[in-house]
């Protein structure tokens, strides 16, 4: 993941919780921005419905995916050498956006949210999160309030800008906050092998499974299903892959259920 100075004094919050809806779930599979409204105001609902302000055994960092509004523009302007300032700006205007609508959505549903833009907080090396200044997200969450980040376009001081996928934010935020619980809310019901949920993998069971671990639908620069599972055994916090477009299921995963696949880090088995 990187060396990650945290461009400030970062004050340890070990109940947090770590929730990514991802953007398939938030956005229509097409090569344009297209937002899916309904899924938008009823996964806010979930998520205000079973957040409590200040609440100290309750708190929620939110990350949420780009889909349509970032995969497909990344994807046709990607160089070799990071991108041009023009592309960066039009990436994070873009994705940026999507942001707006889900921070409206949780506001609209009584929750107190705000943007955390990952363009201004991030710095990456090669791709990877190499410093994220978290000493503002800690103040939020002392005051009750809900930071929402999402994958974006940042300055990388290898290749100049690069892609730093929620996933990666997820894992990076979850480790630095001593977060009880990860969450990635898909458009699947978990992990899928030979036409079934695995209910759970291990450092030792996913080399069995990886090659039969399906991708993206849709256009994915950030790695799809196995790039999530990746990412999350490589930190020992309890992980659920769960179906966050089915209603209820944000819900029941923020009220303390398991769902879907259990992602088991070497310090979590």
């Amino acid at each position: 993941m990187g060396t990650m100075d945290t461009m400030g004094t970062n004050t340890m919050t070990p109940r947090t919780t770590v929730l990514k809806i991802g953007g398939s779930v938030l956005t229509e599979k097409t090569d344009t921005p297209t937002p899916k409204p309904e899924a938008i105001n009823r996964c806010a609902g979930e998520i205000a419905s079973s957040v409590t302000p200040a609440a100290a055994d309750n708190r929620l960092i939110l990350v949420h995916g780009a889909g349509s509004f970032g995969h497909p523009q990344a994807e046709k302007r990607s160089l070799r050498n990071g991108f041009t300032s023009s592309e960066i700006i039009e990436i994070h205007r873009v994705v940026a956006s999507l942001n707006e609508l889900v921070i409206g959505a949780l506001i609209k549903n009584g929750l107190f949210a705000v943007p955390v833009h990952p363009l201004g907080c991030v710095v990456a090396e090669d791709g990877r999160i190499a410093r994220i200044a978290t000493a503002p997200i800690a103040m939020m969450l002392d005051r009750g309030i809900v930071p929402v980040l999402h994958g974006d376009v940042v300055m990388d001081s290898r290749v100049g800008a690069s892609i730093v996928s929620g996933d990666q934010l997820v894992t990076c935020l979850a480790t630095r906050f001593g977060a009880a619980r990860i969450g990635f809310g898909t458009a699947v019901d978990g992990v899928i092998v030979d036409g079934s949920v695995v209910p759970q993998i291990t450092p030792e069971t996913f080399e069995a499974v990886q090659s039969q671990i399906r991708g993206s639908d849709g256009t994915d620069v950030t790695g799809g299903m196995r790039g999530k599972v990746l990412e999350l055994l490589e930190i020992g916090i309890a992980s659920h892959i769960f179906n966050a477009s089915k209603p209820g299921m944000i819900a029941r995963f923020l009220s303390g259920e398991e769902l879907g696949t259990r992602i088991c880090g070497n310090a979590d088995v």
